[in-house]
């Protein structure tokens, strides 16, 4: 594939790495461990908060007299209240759990819609719906509710969603799966974990330091999903061929969703991974 295509591609992995340096934001500690990155506005106002929030050379810090998971939840969900208010992110009433590593103990949980805010890692997770037929590789696509928040009426995969407190990758594909395309459990648990991909993109609303679980799902002939909320318009299946061109030469694909494809097209051949490109393409997904 021509340079210039590859092009193509890596602007949608450029996009969502668009943070060169955090110097200028404020490391954010529970425990001792750093867990986010706070913008310097947000962490000046949580100096008004000395009851749970604590500030030294190092940067700022959840009160360390805050034992217990409950209290640290509390303090938390007491900020982003205020925060909400404040026109510092927004209180979506779904945890996320916190952790300083991905695969770390859970420190506190915290409102989803303040995880960019204090520049926490998020965990989600996205499923490539795939149809081998005799005409070559499709696959699903979704195209997003025209009222969402995030990304409204781009396509986006079968199913994707952010992993809540408490559940792990696989336990969140089923649920997304059965609320989003109707998918049976009993279908989803021939999915395959193919890929874990992260980004750090600098938005509005704070810091997305995000890893998507990547899962593949073939999928029969004969299966159509179904919108079973009001995440999605409708589905429709794309020749793979097509979906590349989508990517490559269109905005129309949500931020995230095209490093998961993009992964998807190396591991099919359909971008030669063993190029100078093709490798380059490989190693900005998971940096």
């Amino acid at each position: 594939m021509e340079h210039a295509a590859l092009d193509g591609f890596a602007r949608h992995i450029a996009a969502c790495n668009n943070l060169a340096s955090p110097a200028g934001l404020v490391p954010f500690r529970i425990l001792g461990q750093q867990v986010g990155w706070l913008q310097p506005e947000l962490a000046r106002w949580l100096t008004y908060r000395p009851q749970h929030f604590h500030f030294d050379a190092s940067g700022a810090a959840l009160a360390a007299n805050l034992r217990g998971m409950a209290r640290r939840d509390a303090a938390l969900a007491d900020a982003v209240k205020g925060m909400a208010r404040a026109g510092y992110g927004s209180e979506r009433g779904e945890l996320f759990d916190v952790r300083s590593t991905p695969d770390g103990p859970v420190l506190a949980r915290l409102d989803r819609g303040a995880v960019p805010a204090f520049g926490v890692m998020a965990q989600g997770v996205h499923l490539n719906g795939l149809v081998r037929r005799a005409d070559g590789l499709h696959m699903w696509l979704g195209l997003r509710a025209r009222d969402k928040a995030v990304a409204p009426g781009q396509w986006d995969n079968i199913v994707a969603g952010g992993i809540p407190a408490g559940l792990n990758a696989l336990e969140t594909l089923v649920k997304e799966g059965a609320e989003e395309a109707g998918l049976p459990p009993e279908m989803l648990g021939a999915a395959r974990p193919v890929a874990r991909i992260s980004y750090n993109m600098q938005q509005d609303e704070g810091l997305r330091r995000d890893i998507l679980h990547v899962f593949d799902l073939e999928l029969p002939e004969d299966f159509t999903p179904t919108p079973h909320d009001d995440e999605v318009e409708r589905f429709e299946l794309w020749p793979a061929w097509k979906v590349l061109e989508l990517v490559r030469d269109t905005d129309s694909v949500k931020f995230n969703v095209n490093l998961a494809l993009i992964d998807l097209f190396l591991r099919e051949g359909m971008i030669d991974a063993g190029g100078t490109e093709g490798r380059a393409l490989a190693a900005a997904l998971r940096d």
